[in-house]
């Protein structure tokens, strides 16, 4: 064979005929040819690597004497792995000898010729074979695993590529077409991949979560075959997080110790080697106490907002336009007051009906040019975020045609907003004046309390926020408007309203205020000072670096981490009060931290608080004299009702007690049960003219006295001392209680209860030694008493008063009311004589004369018949004491002539109740019966009244 073919190159070398030649040649002669159209194009065939025999286009076929073919091997392309069968005379097919590998070699090309039997060759033909592919291979990885990591947090583009290959030779199987995470059911994997093997995350992870996420990741090629699955982890790394270490969650305070350091071990990791943030720039650190509250800024609930401005020095005149609810501000009624421990003091206001019309009697509509306005405010941005929603504060308009507003104080798009109109009187109708002033400020929409004060010297406008002049960061001036002044209008009145604006055309509010306010006061003619202000606003309890220096936050920055770790080691808490609101503050650290890089990293914040423990509760100390006896000069001039009175405050420091001059009182009452009559008791101050000096306020009803404001306890003092009771008609009392407390604090502590008793004293009326008068006849026998002594010295020095106290003639038979009529409470073994001698009495009363000497002689045998039982009670004995609710004595006059005349004859001790009248037959009637017990019970033991109310003597039947 070898040889043959080397003979056909060395004849077809020797024999360099054109195709057409060789084949006009082979045609002429017995020499066998290739049947083909196209001899140079060859044949082309086709075979699968798994197959034997290939599919060639055209066909081979030879003409002529043919014997056999023979492949021609090119030393070009390498040996030719195939063969050719000869199926007929005429036609052959091609075959492999071995199997082919696509993989190893995809193309063949070699030459074929037709041998004759006799040896000859035909022409030779080109055959250029294609080994189509077979999918037998999956793709495969180029990594046995992938590994990485990333930050959480973040998401990511791409965070790793992972890439197969394909052996098989051709495109479609050799090729990868897709890449697939295997979930196993697992659908909660944020991550996803693409075609090219891109995988990213879909969501930022979180170290918290999950430290590491594994992956699972299949590759297919173009014929769907896929690999072996392969491993992915991605590891999320442990963030450095810039932050405050150290920090203690709780803070515990004790009143009274000074500046406490709220964080000495504080570290900040600033994650200065993360390569996000490779250096450190600038740190800023701020730390914020919340602790606000209306009214008292931090200082929380100390004093009342009227104690406040009498501390700090606002002035007296300012005009309170927010009251507490009670009597005397009906006009503000319809306000609504927060239902917390100062509800009176904070009012809601819901911005759709809550307002208050300001009568004229309680503030005067014309402010003129220099006037006032502060307040307290807590404000938000409205629900609609409406830019142009006016609320007002305070709204000064026509009442009725018009629409205009005079004066006005309100808020809209966050800008606080003075409007001030001037009258017609006030220039020259044809020139533009200020008229509006605008302030743009974060505070007024912060939802949070703030104090606000506008003193105005027209045209000068000042604005206070928080006790501090208000200056734009820009250093500009508020936005001014201007206008002209209003036009005269006939008839027409203005309207002051609290917390909307009228309308006088529509006759309804509008403008509703929706927020909170507190504390509204408004002074004309003056303005207020501003250290005033600033003291109204003040923190008294706050952070600070510095002593006596408390701010609602603090801000440091430096350089480094250690500069700013050093100040914020130096942040303290203190309270300068003594007696602080215990409870919790809570207090904030935000940190930002600069790059060199210009990346701003935003720390995370640290939150603790301050725990203020409860004080040493200070003790209220009232003492003085308990009782004090006074006869019925003093009673009718006015006499102290606590003329000895010590007021203390005691306060524990460590294990000793000492005395707190300093300390301040806010309240104190002074109450009397039951209330005065004012025909004839009244209650006074004898320095009232004095207290515009002190801060006290005094108000007297019938009830007692109210002194309120805080002041110090002397002051308080010196008040209570000159409280004075007077009393025209003393002889109807017995004594009068009067109960003091006091507290400071707003209530929070109180003293002890301390009662005074002032006792009338009532003088003795009898000649008698023994003989003691009821405390109804004093006036009579004052009478009595001056007539004898000027007629007889001796009968005078008989009938002399011995003054004593009236707890000496108490008996649960000696009280008086009204009505004169006997109500006897007992059944007594001589009932049927008493009703004879009632009939002898009435029958004597004919006559003067006869009626005397009948009432002697039945007074007689109705005591010698009726021993009498009231000496045998007990006066402890509950259930048999006297009820003397509905009792009342009436005392004849005659009778005290009879005792008279009697006592120098030495009558017995009975004799006081034996008296008589002839002017009055009925009330000797209905005093006799009941005459012989009491007087045996008056000459037997003093008796307590257990009523002392009811013993008003009452001479409206005398």
């Amino acid at each position: 064979m070898v040889q043959v073919v080397v003979k056909l190159s060395k004849l077809f070398s020797t024999t360099p005929l054109k195709t057409g030649g060789v084949l006009w040649a082979l045609m002429k002669s017995d020499i066998p040819y290739l049947e083909l159209a196209e001899p140079d194009e060859g044949y082309h065939g086709l075979i699968r690597e798994n197959e034997t025999l290939v599919e060639v286009t055209p066909a081979i076929r030879a003409r002529g004497p043919l014997c056999s073919f023979l492949i021609l091997n090119n030393k070009h392309h390498g040996e030719a792995p195939f063969e050719i069968m000869v199926i007929d005379e005429n036609e052959a097919r091609l075959r492999v000898r071995y199997p082919l590998n696509c993989e190893k070699r995809r193309n063949y090309k070699f030459d074929i010729a037709a041998v004759g039997c006799d040896g000859s060759y035909s022409n030779t033909v080109p055959v250029h074979i294609t080994v189509t592919d077979v999918n037998e291979f999956p793709p495969v990885f180029s990594q046995s695993a992938y590994v990485r990591s990333v930050d959480e947090g973040k998401l990511y583009d791409e965070i790793v590529r992972v890439e197969a290959t394909d052996r098989d030779c051709t495109p479609r199987y050799g090729d990868v077409c897709k890449y697939e995470i295997l979930n196993d059911g697992d659908r909660s994997q944020p991550f996803s991949i693409n075609n090219e093997g891109v995988i990213r995350n879909t969501e930022p992870l979180e170290y918290d979560k999950s430290h590491n996420h594994i992956l699972s990741v299949v590759a297919y090629d173009c014929g769907m075959m896929q690999s072996a699955p392969v491993m992915v982890t991605i590891k999320v790394n442990k963030p450095c997080r810039a932050g405050w270490k150290g920090l203690a969650e709780r803070v515990d305070y004790a009143p009274g110790t000074g500046p406490l350091a709220l964080f000495p071990a504080a570290r900040l990791e600033a994650c200065s080697s993360d390569e996000r943030c490779p250096g450190v720039t600038r740190i800023q650190a701020a730390v914020t106490l919340q602790a606000s509250r209306a009214g008292v800024a931090c200082d929380r609930d100390t004093y009342t907002l009227h104690s406040q401005r009498t501390i700090c020095g606002l002035d007296s005149k300012t005009v309170d336009l927010l009251p507490s609810p009670g009597a005397g501000n009906e006009w503000a009624k319809s306000l609504k007051p927060d239902s917390g421990p100062d509800g009176e003091q904070m009012f809601e206001f819901d911005g759709e009906s809550t307002s208050a019309v300001v009568p004229e009697t309680i503030l005067k509509h014309s402010l003129g040019s220099t006037f006032s306005i502060s307040t307290w405010l807590r404000h938000a941005p409205p629900p609609d975020h409406d830019k142009h929603r006016k609320e007002h504060i305070v709204c000064l308009a026509d009442d009725h045609k018009m629409n205009r507003h005079h004066y006005a104080l309100f808020v809209r798009n966050c800008r606080l907003i003075l409007l001030l109109r001037r009258d017609f009187g006030e220039g020259d109708l044809n020139i533009f004046r200020p008229a509006e002033w605008r302030w743009k400020l974060p505070e007024v929409c912060d939802n949070e309390w703030h104090h606000y004060a506008v003193n105005v010297r027209f045209p000068n406008v000042e604005l206070f926020v928080d006790g501090e002049l208000w200056r734009a960061p820009d250093a500009k001036a508020p936005e001014v408007i201007d206008d002209w002044p209003l036009h005269p209008a006939h008839g027409v009145n203005t309207t002051l309203v609290v917390g909307a604006c009228w309308q006088g055309t529509e006759d309804d509010m509008k403008h509703h205020m929706h927020g909170w306010m507190a504390g509204l006061g408004v002074l004309p003619g003056g303005v207020q000072p501003a250290a005033a202000l600033r003291c109204a606003a003040r923190c008294r309890e706050g952070l600070s670096l510095a002593p006596d220096l408390y701010l609602k936050s603090v801000s440091v920055e430096g350089d480094g981490a250690a500069e700013v770790e050093t100040l914020v080691r130096r942040v303290a808490y203190g309270d300068a009060r003594a007696f602080p609101t215990p409870g919790r503050r809570n207090v904030h650290l935000a940190t930002t931290i600069t790059c060199d890089n210009g990346r701003i990293i935003q720390a995370r914040p640290a939150e603790s608080y301050v725990m203020v423990l409860a004080p040493q509760t200070p003790t209220i100390l009232l003492n003085g004299s308990a009782d004090a006896a006074r006869d019925y000069a003093h009673f009718r001039a006015g006499l102290p009702v606590f003329p000895d009175l010590r007021v203390r405050v005691l306060a524990r420091a460590g294990d000793a007690v000492r005395e707190a001059e300093s300390q301040k009182l806010d309240s104190c009452v002074v109450s009397v049960y039951p209330a005065l009559n004012p025909d004839h008791e009244a209650l006074a101050l004898r320095g009232a003219a004095a207290l515009p000096a002190s801060d006290v306020r005094a108000a007297l009803t019938r009830d007692g006295v109210s002194l309120t404001g805080a002041d110090t306890v002397h002051n308080y003092q010196k008040v209570l001392r000159e409280i004075e009771y007077s009393n025209k008609k003393p002889a109807y009392y017995l004594n009068r209680v009067f109960k003091l407390t006091c507290s400071e604090l707003n209530g929070r502590f109180t003293s002890n209860e301390y009662v005074q008793t002032l006792t009338v004293v009532h003088p003795r009326a009898a000649g008698d030694a023994h003989a003691q008068r009821p405390s109804g006849l004093a006036d009579k026998l004052d009478v009595a008493r001056d007539k004898s002594a000027a007629s007889n010295s001796i009968a005078g020095a008989m009938t002399a008063p011995r003054a004593f106290s009236a707890h000496a003639l108490r008996s649960p038979h000696a009280a008086e009311m009204p009505a004169a009529r006997l109500l006897d409470l007992r059944e007594r073994t001589h009932e049927h004589a008493s009703n004879n001698v009632a009939v002898l009495i009435g029958a004597v009363c004919v006559g003067a004369l006869v009626a005397l000497a009948a009432l002697g002689a039945a007074r007689a045998r109705s005591r010698a018949r009726a021993p009498p039982r009231a000496l045998r009670l007990a006066p402890h004995d509950g259930e048999m004491a006297w009820d003397d609710s509905a009792l009342t004595i009436t005392v004849n006059p005659m009778e005290e002539q009879a005792v008279t005349e009697r006592g120098a004859a030495g009558a017995g001790a009975g004799a006081a109740g034996d008296d008589s009248d002839a002017e009055s037959c009925s009330d000797s009637d209905s005093h006799n019966e009941s005459s012989d017990e009491e007087d045996e019970v008056m000459s037997g033991k003093q008796h307590k009244y257990r009523n002392i109310s009811q013993l008003e003597w009452d001479n409206s039947t005398m």
